[in-house]
């Protein structure tokens, strides 16, 4: 049960759940404006979510030889 909780998959999860609410929160905050540099942090974070998600994807699946 304890290795289900560190899992691969389950990290993978949770970094799409963490884009996905920095993805939310972006949009909100770029229909009403608040601060121009928590802005860029926001987008800089959810930049490193991706490429996190991308690496770990790349892991669990890599691509077939050709």
């Amino acid at each position: 049960m304890d290795q289900n909780l560190h899992s691969p998959q389950r990290r993978l999860i949770e970094l799409r759940i963490e884009h996905a609410d920095l993805d939310d929160l972006i949009d909100a905050r770029g229909a009403a404006p608040l601060d121009e540099l928590a802005l860029r942090r926001l987008k800089k974070r959810r930049l490193l979510l991706r490429d996190q998600i991308a690496r770990l994807e790349a892991e669990l699946d890599p691509p077939e030889p050709a």
